[in-house]
């Protein structure tokens, strides 16, 4: 019980500190960004946070080598996705939004688009749903559903739970947050910020390229 307590207290501060991180103005190359670090969360759920915002006009932020990124969650149908899932493509978008940030539904149309318009071979797209948590309530659930329905971002959802945070999202601060990792699990890019369509195109082509 103790242990489910824990559990949920991170998932609280993490949904709480999110409610306070959408912004970043407007889509495309123009649009800004912001450049953050985030303290390790500690085990009783408290999270020690450092931010350092910085504007950059459609830019993303450099990322040091990292270990391969482990992770399990539900999708919105209650299935059970793990980190497995990233050996499925050379690339992996993984796109963390929230219900309430208007930057993160706006820009979800175009990735629906996205989705659709590669091999599945060589670039498949994850969201991750930062504000609804799994086994939570079921009117945020069907709420976020119908906000995926509306938006056309048919691609797989995943819901917030432990696992997911200590495994990728314990460096977020706001959304949306996007990362990109290799089919070992490997982070490759994060972009802090929505972009339009043509810009995450060019993002995405320049990584298949390498």
């Amino acid at each position: 019980m103790k242990h489910i307590q824990r559990t949920l207290i991170y998932l609280f501060l993490f949904s709480a500190l999110l409610l306070n991180g959408c912004a970043f103005g407007g889509q495309g190359k123009g649009s800004q960004t912001q450049k953050e670090e985030t303290g390790n969360a500690k085990d009783q759920g408290e999270a020690a946070l450092e931010e350092g915002a910085e504007d950059k006009n459609g830019q993303d932020k450099e990322q040091p080598s990292s270990p391969q990124i482990v992770f399990e969650a539900q999708d919105m149908e209650g299935n059970t996705v793990s980190s497995d899932i990233l050996a499925n493509a050379k690339i992996t978008m993984i796109n963390v939004w929230a219900t309430y940030c208007n930057p993160c539904l706006s820009e979800m149309p175009g990735l629906g688009e996205l989705a659709g318009e590669y091999d599945p071979a060589q670039f498949q797209l994850i969201g991750v749903i930062s504000d609804v948590m799994e086994g939570g309530d079921e009117a945020q659930i069907t709420y976020a559903a119908s906000l995926i329905e509306q938006t056309g971002a048919d691609y797989t959802h995943l819901l917030l739970n432990r696992s997911l945070y200590e495994g990728l999202l314990t460096g977020v601060s706001a959304v949306p947050t996007t990362f990109f990792l290799d089919e070992n699990g490997v982070l490759l890019d994060t972009v802090i910020g929505a972009m339009d369509k043509s810009s995450w195109e060019e993002k995405i082509n320049g990584l298949l390229e390498k």
